[in-house]
Parts: structure tokens; C-alpha cells; sequence
């Protein structure tokens, strides 16, 4: 193993590569219709699902909302970009001309959604008297708050008007086939951009129940919406009858792909799960204890170790830095391992973005914490204050990827050598 880090960055990358939409929208279509289609989309990977589904059927109506700077060119769908993760004005805008597009659709009519990670911030139609301003503030208390994503995103469907299985209602009564990119823990369609085509059967005193568990104040506006039946639909709801929700890419299928690249190469491979959720630095002291236990029962005639696991870590915001989860948990395993020998690991989320910087995560080896003594910073200390990306940017460490054009979680491997002969 001459360098583990491109090593793990290959991996990285491969994990990337398979979810791209190019590679797994193109065989989970449906027949063509015969009659009128309409494609509406959503998230980070959505501009990317409708330049691979016209790359098949060619030139097609529709209207697809994305992340700044994720747009891909499309012959006849309509590429929209806004704001994520907290929502702005043009997906506000974005949103009620998707829901007008859907008005005159009839039975005889079919509609293709192409839904991924990110959609919950880009499909924006605030529910009851709720204004763009206090539904960013909800989101951006949300995010801060360390509430796993199902929590966050039961809160966003009960505080909107296309989210909980409304869009696919809005399509109604057009046949509504849903293709998603899975970036949530599990896999549940429900839950995957905040469900806009599944039905949920949560209840609006569940979200003030989880409001509360993370103390996060709401205006008045948002509590009137939470005393009354909001429009999220139960899934038996007759209007969901004629939806069918198709699951196309998730994170075991990129964990599969680097774990049987490292088998090919000869290293032991250990799946510890696709869908590992918590505080991102308890996870990795986790982790940690776990690889220093392998290096230490190892001998030279073993073979070199990975431990590979997805699902999407949180950080509690404790001080005013800049983070990510991906960036925190490397940082995190490296404050935990103590320059232990043999050990490298990579975190990063295969969308490219490790919370709100655009940066994909962060790598860390035995000499980490020693070349950033020399450098005068401290890791503990750039913990402490949530301050791993500004940590990891100093040091050259960062993984930095651009936008990816899909999103199925994070990624994250730790290498393990055995020691010399």
C-alpha cells in the first residue's frame, strides 16, 4: 500500500461514480408513454436525473429544481436552480410554477419524478400563513439543532404544501412514477427529500413533540399550522393510488462498489453498516476504539483491514466554526486515534457538500495531529468549536470534490496496515 490516501480517494470516487444518474436512471425507466408526459423533479442529483432519462427518450416537458451551480443542460426540461440548504426566494418561485405546470393534468396523463437528497430545501410551498423568512429560520434551526434527518424532515412535510406525499396528490389523477436517489439511512422513500411523492402517517403533534426535544422556538404562524390537520397525506390516501415509488440508487450499492474493489486488491473489507446515525465525533471515538482493537491483534503476515460505513452522521453546534459532519467525524477520529500507527481513514459525502460548505469532507492519517502541532493549530481545539473544516483547509487535507450530480450519503473508510516485518 505505497499511498493509502489515493487509495482511499480512489474508493471515494468509485462510490461516487455508481450512483451517477447517468448510470442507474437509464434502466429504471418505464415504458415510454404513449400519450402527454410531464417530468418534475427536485434535489441535488435532479438536473443530473433529467439529462440521463432524455439521453434515452429524448427532448421532454417538464420542470426540474436543483442546487446552485448542479444545472445540467436539458433539450426540452426546464433546469431551475436555488437555494439548499436552507430555502431562498427562487425555490419559492420554482415551486408554485411546478404545482401550476400539474393543474391540467388528466388521467390519461403521466408524470416521471425524478427525487433526490435536497429536495426538502428546494421544493418550497410554505403551508398556512408561514412566510419564506420563517420557514428559513425553522430550517436553519433544524439544522443547528443535531435532530437526525427523519426528525428534520417530519418537521418539513407538516410546515409545507408539496412535501408528505402532497406533490404526487397535486399530479393527481395522472399516473406518477417516482425515480429516487436514496441519501437517507434505510432507504425510506418517506423520508428521502421529505417524501414529496410517499404518504406519511405522522401527526402534527409529533413534529411539536420534536420541536420541543431540540428546543427550537417557533413564530406563531408556525404553531397555528401544527394545531390543525396539515396537508400531508396518510399513505392509504386515494389520491397516492396511482404512484409507484422506485428506489434507484442508495448508499449499500456504493459501499458494495469500493468494498469489491478493496476485496480485488486483497484487503479484508468489514461493512459496518450503510446507515449509521448519531453525533458525528461519537461515532468516530466508536470507530476508533474498533480500528486500534484490529491494529493491535494484527501481525505482519495479515493483510491490510477497511472499514467501511454510510448513513448520515449530525453535528450539535457547539462553537461559531465552520463544519460539516464528514469534516468533524474525520476530525474527530483523528483527535480519537492519537497518531496511532497504520491507520488512515477519508469521510466525505458523495454530493460533494459536508454541511453548507462546498467541500466534500476530509482525510486523516498517523502524522495528522503532529503536522498540524507544526502548524500551530490544535485539532482538540478546532473541535471543541465545530471548526473542522477550517481545520482541515490549513492543512491541505480537505476533499474536495465539486459538485457530484448525485447524493447517496456519506462515505467513510478507514484503512488499517498491519504493522512491518
Amino acid at each position: 500500500m505505497t499511498d493509502p490516501y489515493s487509495f482511499l480517494r480512489h474508493l471515494f470516487e468509485r462510490a461516487v461514480a455508481v450512483a451517477d444518474p447517468m448510470v442507474c436512471v437509464p434502466n429504471a425507466l418505464p415504458p415510454k408513454p404513449a400519450g402527454r408526459c410531464f417530468v418534475i423533479g427536485a434535489g441535488k442529483a435532479s438536473a443530473r436525473m433529467a439529462e440521463a432519462l432524455e439521453s434515452v427518450w429524448g427532448p421532454c416537458a417538464g420542470r426540474v429544481i436543483t442546487r446552485y451551480g448542479y444545472a445540467r443542460p436539458c433539450k426540452g426540461i426546464t433546469i431551475v436552480e436555488a437555494a439548499h440548504p436552507v430555502p431562498d426566494a427562487a425555490g419559492l418561485s420554482a415551486t408554485a410554477d411546478l404545482l401550476s405546470d400539474l393543474a391540467p393534468l388528466t388521467e390519461d396523463d403521466t408524470v416521471i419524478a425524478l427525487i433526490s437528497g435536497g429536495a426538502s430545501a428546494l421544493l418550497v410551498q410554505p403551508a398556512g400563513d408561514i412566510t419564506l423568512q420563517e420557514k428559513q429560520a425553522v430550517n436553519a434551526a433544524l439544522l443547528a439543532s443535531g435532530a437526525p434527518i427523519d426528525k428534520m424532515n417530519t418537521v418539513r412535510k407538516h410546515l409545507s404544501r408539496v412535501k408528505g406525499g402532497q406533490l404526487a396528490a397535486a399530479a393527481y389523477p395522472a399516473t406518477v412514477h417516482a425515480l429516487i436517489i436514496s441519501d437517507v439511512a434505510g432507504d425510506d422513500p418517506a423520508f428521502i427529500a421529505s417524501g414529496p411523492t410517499v404518504g406519511d402517517s405522522s401527526t402534527p403533534a409529533d413534529v411539536r413533540a420534536i420541536l420541543k426535544a431540540y428546543a427550537i422556538d417557533v413564530p406563531a404562524s408556525v404553531d397555528a399550522v401544527l394545531r390543525t390537520n396539515t396537508g400531508v397525506l396518510p399513505p392509504e390516501h386515494p389520491f397516492l393510488a396511482k404512484t409507484i415509488n422506485t428506489v434507484i440508487a442508495a448508499p449499500s450499492q456504493s459501499l458494495e462498489e469500493a468494498g469489491g474493489i478493496a476485496e480485488g486488491e486483497g484487503l479484508t473489507v468489514r461493512m459496518l453498516g450503510d446507515a449509521i446515525e448519531g453525533e458525528a465525533r461519537e461515532v468516530a471515538a466508536e470507530h476508533a476504539a474498533l480500528a486500534q482493537e484490529i491494529r493491535m491483534e494484527m501481525t505482519a503476515q495479515d493483510r491490510p483491514c477497511l472499514l467501511l460505513s454510510g448513513g448520515e452522521c449530525t453535528v450539535t453546534r457547539r462553537g461559531d466554526g465552520i463544519g460539516g459532519p464528514n469534516a468533524e467525524y474525520a476530525l474527530a477520529l483523528a483527535v480519537a486515534l492519537d497518531a496511532a500507527e497504520g491507520i488512515f481513514a477519508l469521510a466525505g459525502d458523495t454530493d460533494g457538500v459536508d454541511g453548507a460548505a462546498e467541500v466534500a469532507g476530509a482525510r486523516i492519517g498517523p502524522d495528522t495531529l503532529a503536522r498540524a502541532e507544526a502548524l500551530g493549530l490544535s485539532a482538540q481545539a478546532a473541535l471543541a468549536k465545530n471548526d473542522s473544516h477550517s481545520f482541515f483547509a490549513a492543512m491541505g487535507d480537505q476533499i474536495v470534490t465539486g459538485p457530484t450530480l448525485t447524493n447517496v450519503n456519506d462515505f467513510r473508510a478507514i484503512l488499517i496496515l498491519p504493522p512491518e516485518a
